[in-house]
């Protein structure tokens, strides 16, 4: 059964920091395009970032570009989201996504991703 599954959300202060992951079992995320979206109360979701099954390809959101990082360790079979320098507006439920397999060296958080997980809420509040 593939699944993937969040953790690392929780409370922080704005300007704080969290690092988010992503674990699959059931499948090898070697060849699957990973992609974190959030989705505020009241909004709709938005692709955060997204990192390619080939190469280094990665793309942000304006929104968190230079404050989010998203790396993958093909070893554990998990994909971080380290997000810096958070802010209030940031505050959403985190989920993690996969599509594939593929062999692309970029990738779209707007492509249309086969897997989900149940999401991980992140709260940036003082």
């Amino acid at each position: 059964q593939l699944q993937l599954v969040e953790s690392g959300g929780g409370l922080v202060q704005p300007g704080g920091s969290l690092r988010l992951s992503c674990a699959a079992s059931g499948f090898t995320l070697d060849f699957y395009a990973i992609g974190w979206f959030r989705q505020a109360p009241g909004k709709e979701r938005e692709g955060v970032s997204c990192v390619a099954s080939r190469g280094d390809g990665t793309n942000y959101a304006d929104s968190v570009k230079g404050r989010f990082t998203i790396s993958r360790d093909n070893a554990k079979n998990t994909v971080y989201l380290q997000m810096d320098r958070l802010k209030p507006e940031d505050t959403a439920v985190y989920y993690c996504a996969a599509m594939g397999p593929t062999a692309f060296s970029e990738c779209e958080t707007g492509d249309e991703y086969d897997y989900w997980g149940q999401g991980t809420q992140v709260t940036v509040s003082s």
